[in-house]
């Protein structure tokens, strides 16, 4: 596949080793030594083409580089909890059924900035990681652990068999997001744009909480939730 964005194909270059070609506008007179570097004694193709030509290429948002590699290689949930298992502050995000791919960009990238171990995602009907989310992420997502399973609920009992405590986030639940202990090893699991969580997901979380909602619009994007509440499980552990 192909990802685009100066972040996004710099972090690549840096991290993985699946890169087989850079497409970089001629008129990207920063970029070209850069890449230059971090691309010698490697096999990688690069094409210098105008910019006009590079629009009517990729997406608008290119920002004048791209690079092809592989596709995302997601990890089996199994290996994903066994590689944390020991781990005092292990924290994870469970996506229940998220179809906005910009929104998952954002999740990983906040996701990666707090911390957090790893991403569990559905197979079906959502989001998966494609050249939008690599974009929106800026690089994050080369960092990032995701696991895409056939079912969530059965994916949150296998977390709570190893010892992960799973929040839900609702906005009928009882507490507030900052008056919960997520000292513990914890997943927290936001639920789809529009419906949220389903309800037998919601009924498998250990308990729910809430972001407080003052204004008449009582929703937050997907993404803006999921900041608010893994910061505040990184504040309250004294951001180890």
């Amino acid at each position: 596949m192909n990802i685009y964005g100066k972040n996004t194909v710099i972090e690549a270059l840096k991290t993985r080793d699946d890169v087989s070609k850079i497409i970089i506008s001629t008129s990207n007179h920063e970029m070209i030594p850069l890449v230059k570097k971090l691309i010698k004694n490697k096999n990688i193709e690069i094409q210098e083409l105008p910019l006009n030509k590079m629009n009517q290429m990729f997406p608008k948002n290119h920002q004048g580089i791209v690079a092809t590699v592989n596709d995302y290689q997601y990890v089996q949930l199994e290996k994903l909890i066994e590689k944390n298992q020991n781990k005092q502050h292990v924290a994870f995000v469970i996506l229940d059924g998220l179809e906005d791919p910009h929104n998952l960009g954002s999740i990983i990238r906040t996701a990666e900035t707090a911390g957090v171990h790893g991403i569990i995602i559905p197979k079906r009907r959502a989001a998966s990681v494609n050249s939008t989310v690599s974009k929106v992420s800026c690089g994050a997502v080369q960092y990032m652990k995701i696991a895409r399973v056939n079912n969530i609920s059965d994916s949150i009992n296998k977390l709570k068999e190893n010892g992960v405590w799973v929040c839900g986030t609702a906005i009928d639940a009882k507490s507030y997001y900052f008056e919960q202990d997520f000292k513990e090893p914890i997943a927290i699991v936001i639920g789809n744009e529009g419906k949220g969580m389903s309800q037998l997901v919601k009924k498998n979380c250990d308990f729910l909480v809430k972001i407080p909602m003052k204004g008449k619009i009582q929703s937050l994007n997907a993404s803006v939730s999921t900041g608010i509440v893994v910061y505040e499980v990184l504040k309250q552990r004294n951001f180890k």
